[in-house]
């Protein structure tokens, strides 16, 4: 099986100006995902995790190295360097991302969010509809909020709404960045089984966490980032909540 997503020496850094300091967030960052395949990403917090996923769907430019994505409408080609309409096209048809933060356009109600993310990828109004129903039921987002706009929600109704906006348009490839950060359990197990689902239809993932447990069965490999550098787990170890990072509170 060919890989769908191969990261080869990825690098990047910030300069702080004010402070006059220039930090390496990552460097010669290497890993690969193959189709349908679900790989996690751990390491304690600043370790560079979220930067990783960030120069893959473009809100942070690569410093050096290259981000090879085999996309279906324009074949292989490179995000680190590709131009910024081809990125937007993916972003609406092929790579999702789900982070802890909800950035939305203001006067637009939960409903209308996830609606507009089945229509933008060409279904039917009444599709659409049966969609959104499903994903806010699924979520269990109380229906006295799908009229209502989300700045009014809590942190984790709006983390709800957010995975069940990137999750209704089955994207190709699906980055979380921490997607049961603010979660109880029962919504974390909901996650779990819309993950799950995907999985079996194809989707490939790539998401970090702090919360360990939550890896378990769903991870076909995991990698490790530590000062700024990517180690690739070995399969024989367990996924525990304290053999890592003991110092990292969990969720």
């Amino acid at each position: 099986m060919e890989n769908l997503l191969s990261i080869e020496h990825l690098s990047k850094s910030f300069t702080l100006h004010n402070l006059n300091k220039h930090i390496k967030a990552v460097e010669d960052v290497n890993l690969h995902l193959k189709e349908g395949e679900f790989v996690g990403i751990t390491g304690k917090s600043g370790s560079g995790k979220s930067t990783v996923l960030k120069c893959i769907y473009r809100t942070y430019l690569p410093e050096s190295g290259s981000i090879w994505y085999e996309s279906k409408r324009f074949g292989r080609i490179d995000l680190a360097a590709a131009p910024e309409r081809t990125i937007i096209e993916l972003r609406k048809y092929e790579i999702g991302y789900v982070s802890q933060f909800l950035n939305v356009m203001p006067r637009t109600t939960a409903k209308e969010l996830v609606r507009h993310a089945t229509l933008e990828m060409g279904h039917g109004a009444a599709f659409a509809e049966e969609e959104t129903v499903k994903m806010l039921e699924h979520f269990e987002l109380d229906r006295s909020l799908w009229d209502s706009y989300p700045a009014t929600f809590s942190g984790g109704e709006k983390l709800r709404l957010n995975i069940a906006r990137a999750m209704v348009k089955r994207p190709r490839l699906l980055l979380l960045d921490e997607p049961t950060a603010s979660l109880d359990q029962a919504s974390k197990e909901k996650v779990k089984v819309l993950i799950e689902q995907l999985m079996s239809e194809g989707t490939t993932m790539l998401g970090i966490f702090h919360d360990l447990e939550f890896m378990q069965n769903l991870c076909s490999r995991e990698y490790q980032i530590r000062g700024g550098r990517i180690f690739m787990k070995e399969p024989q170890e367990n996924i525990t909540t304290t053999s890592y990072y003991p110092d990292i509170p969990l969720i």
